[in-house]
């Protein structure tokens, strides 16, 4: 792992973020960008509905497609409590949005993300790094399955068409967790996921035939995963990993494992500010909106300190993931016992 300083103060920075006004709430910004998504949102399924049973339905399913991801991305505030610090505001919020208008559970996702958080890149206690077929690590490559080893020797090359199958695994995780128990509200999740594979797929059925219908289904839910995948991929992917029960300063621990994309105001669109991943991870709470001015001072402070902080445009951060993707397939290979 990339060296730090002993022990990095992260008081400093918190002051000079509080002082600056930027942990205070955005109510306006917010409710404007509810609006807009539920506008996006309605007009994708409108579009859906007046195209009827035609092969133009595939331009429907990119469009939702990006609609989905949009709506993840502002769950992804209320679960953070940019968006408001009530919590049964947070939980009715943060239902709809997941369970309701995407299918998959907000109480597992806010159990898994929080784990993420304190421990990002952690090959034993991140569920982002554990759920994740790819290896990011020799050492997650040790006693895997055929198919998993299969998807290893070549996972490189295999990591975008992956993320294809990223909503359903986000789904099958949903029902697990809530079979399990995991979640706060189980009832509650059920139903709400129940309603929406009920509405979903009644929309599919009602409108388009079987053939067009699968396919449908097959290009909206995939690019959805594609989607999701690309927002958060750069964030940690190919940064340092580590294992064990020693842990750097929470400063360290986040600036290290995180990797920021430089960015316009379309990349903030597009990435909901995950493109600031070391500013949302030290500061998580931080509305989205003031991420772009807690840069300067986060860098500020990193420098002073003596720790990399790590900033690179998006197309650099896809091609470091993937190099890193292969370096490691490249040690497991050479790791390899050899059949004599």
């Amino acid at each position: 792992m990339t060296t730090a300083p002993a022990h990095v103060s992260f008081a400093p920075l918190q002051a000079a973020v509080r002082e600056a006004g930027l942990l205070r709430p955005r109510t306006g910004y917010y409710t404007l960008k509810f609006a807009a998504n539920t506008a996006l949102l309605a007009a994708a399924w409108a579009l859906f509905g007046r195209l009827g049973d035609s092969w133009w339905q595939v331009a429907a399913a990119v469009l939702l497609a990006f609609a989905y991801g949009q709506t993840g991305l502002l769950g992804h505030d209320v679960g953070h409590a940019q968006v408001t610090r009530d919590r049964r505001a947070m939980t009715a919020l943060g239902l709809v949005h997941g369970n309701l208008l995407l299918g998959f559970s907000y109480g597992w996702w806010m159990s898994h993300h929080t784990r993420h958080h304190n421990h990002p890149n952690h090959l034993d206690h991140d569920p982002d790094i554990l759920r994740r077929v790819v290896a990011f690590s020799p050492r997650q490559a040790e006693g895997v399955s055929r198919l998993r080893a299969l998807v290893i020797r070549h996972q490189a090359p295999l990591f975008f068409p992956l993320l294809n199958l990223e909503a359903v695994g986000l789904r099958v995780g949903s029902v697990i967790a809530i079979r399990r128990g995991i979640v706060r509200h189980p009832r509650t999740e059920s139903l709400l996921l129940a309603l929406h594979a009920v509405l979903y797929t009644t929309a599919v059925l009602c409108v388009l035939d079987p053939i067009r219908a699968l396919v449908f289904v097959a290009v909206h839910q995939g690019l959805f995963g594609v989607y999701l995948g690309c927002v958060f991929a750069p964030n940690h992917k190919g940064m340092p990993v580590r294992h064990g029960d020693t842990e750097p300063d929470w400063l360290s621990r986040q600036v290290l494992t995180s990797r920021n994309i430089r960015s316009s105001r379309l990349h903030d669109f597009l990435f909901g500010g995950l493109n600031y991943q070391i500013e949302h991870h030290l500061f998580p709470t931080v509305p989205r909106p003031n991420l772009r001015r807690c840069r300067p001072l986060t860098m500020a402070h990193c420098a002073a300190a003596g720790l990399p902080y790590h900033e690179v445009s998006a197309t650099r951060s896809y091609i470091e993931v993937l190099a890193h993707l292969r370096q490691v397939t490249d040690q497991v290979r050479r790791n390899a016992p050899r059949r004599g």
